[in-house]
C-alpha cells in the first residue's frame, strides 16, 4: 500500500475494513489517518515474534486483555470480537510492524492469526464497527509499482 492508496480508505466504513498487508512505511501514514479518524489505535511490534506463546502474549498486552482470560486461539478469537473493554466509538486499527519475524519462524501461527482476525473484521462488520488490521512487510516483499 502506498501513501495515495492509504488515504483512499475510508476509515469509517466497516465494510471497507479487513486485513491488509503494507510496507514498514505505510505505518505512519495509517496511524495518523487512524489518529484523523478517531478510531482507536494499538500498535504492536512482533519483532523477534517468532512462536506463538510469544505472539498471544504481544496481543494481550498491547490490546489489554483481562488478566483472566485464556491465552490460545480460540480465547482470542473471543477476546477479539469483544473488546468490551478497550471501547471505541468510532472502530479500531491495529497495526502490526514487523510481521515477517513470526511468519518466517511459525508459518502456521502466522496463518491462524490471519483467519482469526479475518473472523473477527468479519464479527465487528455485522455490528458496522469498522476493525482494520495492517500487517507491515519488508518493501522487497510487494512487487514494484510501475
Amino acid at each position: 500500500m502506498h501513501d495515495d492508496e492509504a488515504f483512499s480508505l475510508d476509515l469509517h466504513d466497516a465494510n471497507q475494513a479487513g486485513v491488509y498487508f503494507v510496507t514498514e512505511d505505510d505505518l505512519g501514514t495509517l496511524a495518523d489517518s487512524t489518529h484523523d479518524a478517531r478510531l482507536l489505535l494499538r500498535t504492536i511490534d512482533l519483532r523477534d515474534c517468532t512462536d506463538k506463546d510469544a505472539l498471544l502474549l504481544h496481543l494481550a498486552n498491547a490490546l489489554e486483555f483481562p488478566a483472566d482470560q485464556g491465552r490460545n486461539w480460540d480465547a482470542l478469537s473471543d477476546q477479539l470480537r469483544d473488546l468490551s473493554w478497550l471501547p471505541a466509538a468510532g472502530g479500531y486499527s491495529v497495526l502490526l510492524s514487523h510481521t515477517e519475524d513470526l511468519r518466517d519462524a511459525d508459518e502456521a501461527s502466522f496463518d491462524i492469526l490471519l483467519d482469526i482476525l479475518d473472523t473477527a473484521v468479519l464479527d465487528w462488520q455485522q455490528r458496522h464497527i469498522p476493525f482494520w488490521v495492517f500487517f507491515a512487510l519488508p518493501e522487497a516483499e510487494f512487487p514494484p509499482q510501475e
